[in-house]
């Protein structure tokens, strides 16, 4: 909370939230839609599905580029202003790909869209900072956590049912029309909204709070796995299409279903994770959570019967649930007075680790699916055994502002 301001209504806050929430919804359905029909969409257009992987990335590098500025603008100009004008720019824009007539527009489209939708989901992890309590964010953020979560899995999963139905311009037709609707929703919130928190910022000073907040050790270590943990689910995730396509003979319709199970556990069980991180401390999760995450990829190189990869993605799903949300509730801690940078470089690193995991999974398939998925389960589970000791002190006694 902003010390002095008068506190919103619970209701308020709630609502608030809800719609939040759905806006996360909306912008990871759109970001992950397309994963599932890769295979679909380089047979429409006659390339490679390495070649056409390209606008996954092309996606969310800028997205996680941009939500520095967005960061930074909000703290200036006020959050409302900053994260109205980011949820109309991406309505417009999605809509605006399904004009694309090749693979390097829709690249073009995406990537434009990347750089106008980011301001949305850091912003409003940043509201939740200003208004819920630390000890009480665990919820909160849970929500937002789950939805993004669900709008990976529902994207992933109706963006594969539904494009043989409506296409793929069908589905960024539909995408912008509910993100504009969103945008009518949020405005009734716009007086709970904080405002400007810093009249402005000098280049020295944006410089030095990145370097504060890099060398922090706290900081550190929670922006390190942020960008690490992020690159090894999105490049799992990003072709998991493809994997099931050449593992098992899936069409578009079979890969979506078995990609269903990717979300519910955040989506189901986002705040009831959340609670338990207050309770029990970031510390005991987060290990935990990447070892699930690791061992779901290994479980995937295996010889298994369909059903049982379908769980694995499940499990796969609820270790990121286990640490991504996590891992921004102490970045909720780091900001200061400009929790708007704090949150704009783990958003950064975030959607920057989404990319570059996909990019690399996809350069690494020369050696195939099976090898490239144990290569990664390596390094998350080496992820896990350094998390053990790194991230030990953190507990609900811990002080909020501490390094």
């Amino acid at each position: 909370m902003i010390p002095g301001a008068a506190e919103p209504a619970e209701v308020d806050r709630e609502r608030l939230l809800r719609v939040l929430a759905a806006a996360a919804f909306v912008i990871f359905f759109q970001a992950f839609m397309v994963a599932p029909v890769l295979p679909q969409l380089a047979q429409g257009f006659g390339v490679s599905p390495e070649r056409v992987g390209l606008i996954v990335p092309a996606y969310l590098i800028p997205y996680g580029a941009a939500t520095l500025v967005y960061g930074l603008l909000a703290d200036r100009l006020g959050v409302w202003r900053v994260m109205a004008g980011s949820l109309g720019t991406f309505a417009a824009l999605t809509a605006l790909t399904a004009t694309a007539s090749s693979v390097g527009q829709l690249a073009m489209w995406r990537f434009m869209t990347g750089l106008g939708a980011s301001g949305v989901v850091p912003l409003g992890l940043v509201l939740v900072g200003r208004l819920f309590p630390y000890k009480r964010r665990g919820r909160p953020l849970g929500w937002l956590f789950g939805a993004m979560a669900g709008g990976m899995a529902f994207g992933s999963t109706f963006g594969a049912l539904l494009e043989p139905v409506v296409g793929w311009r069908g589905l960024f037709l539909t995408v912008g029309v509910a993100g504009g609707a969103l945008l009518l929703v949020l405005a009734p919130s716009q007086g709970i909204i904080p405002g400007a928190t810093a009249a402005g910022t000098r280049l020295p000073d944006l410089f030095r709070g990145y370097r504060d907040l890099l060398l922090n050790p706290r900081g550190c270590r929670t922006y390190g796995f942020v960008l690490l943990n992020s690159m090894f689910h999105s490049g799992v995730f990003t072709w998991l299409g493809l994997y099931f396509e050449q593992r098992y003979g899936l069409g578009p319709v079979g890969v979506g279903l078995a990609l269903l199970g990717y979300g519910i556990p955040g989506f189901l069980l986002g705040p009831v994770i959340g609670r338990i991180a207050d309770r029990r401390g970031r510390g005991r999760l987060l290990p935990a959570g990447l070892l699930l995450g690791a061992l779901s990829a290994a479980a995937l190189t295996l010889n298994a019967p369909l059903l049982l990869a379908a769980v694995a993605v499940t499990v796969l799903s609820l270790g990121y649930d286990m640490t991504q949300p996590l891992l921004a509730g102490i970045v909720t801690a780091l900001g200061g007075q400009r929790p708007g940078q704090a949150m704009g470089l783990n958003v950064c690193l975030l959607f920057t680790g989404f990319g570059l995991g996909s990019l690399l999974f996809g350069g690494l398939l020369r050696f195939g699916v099976g090898t490239t998925l144990a290569l990664f389960a390596a390094a998350e589970l080496a992820l896990a055994a350094a998390a053990v000791r790194l991230f030990r002190s953190e507990t609900p006694s811990v002080e909020v502002g501490r390094p």
